[in-house]
């Protein structure tokens, strides 16, 4: 991620979904001394353990924390008029909502802009068609709406449990 943010140039960018922030913070440090992060989760536990590893690496200026559902903060984002102002987005959060993170995300981007989704191969399930719980598909549906999606150059990575770069290309 780190290499693409920089090769692309990105100043703005938005994760959904923190954790412990080592994602945000390898985005932060690509990003220009004058570029911004928008980090958004709700677990205040975890993400302050992420706080730390920012403070101790020098990138927390760049990092905005939204405690709040992604939704709500995309959402905010959208309303603010920032559509289209953003170049890089990574959505490594609650699978039930990546369909609706992602149609956020497709807006807030500009064209040119790159969309990292995390964990679309989910440990090979959504390949096994007799594996039916919620999760897997969700996913495997999501899958398919992305490689149906005119908007959108697409490319899965088999890296850990599947990466998925979406670059608009149009609105």
């Amino acid at each position: 991620m780190q290499l693409l943010v920089g090769l692309m140039g990105a100043k703005k960018a938005i994760e959904v979904g923190v954790f412990t922030g080592y994602s945000t913070l390898s985005i932060a440090s690509a990003l220009p001394e004058d570029g911004k992060i928008i980090a958004c989760d709700i677990n205040v536990e975890w993400t302050k353990i992420a706080k730390q590893f920012w403070e101790m690496a020098g990138f927390s200026h760049k990092i905005d924390l939204k405690l709040a559902p992604a939704i709500e903060t995309l959402d905010l984002l959208l309303k603010n008029n920032e559509a289209g102002t953003f170049d890089f987005v990574f959505i490594d959060a609650d699978k039930a909502n990546y369909p609706i993170y992602y149609e956020q995300a497709l807006s807030l981007i500009r064209v040119g802009g790159l969309i990292l989704i995390d964990n679309v191969l989910w440990s090979g399930k959504v390949a096994d068609p007799t594996i039916e719980d919620d999760n897997t598909k969700t996913i495997r549906a999501f899958n398919q709406k992305l490689h149906n999606d005119p908007r959108i150059t697409l490319s899965m990575l088999p890296l850990g449990d599947g990466l998925t770069l979406a670059m608009k290309i149009f609105s």
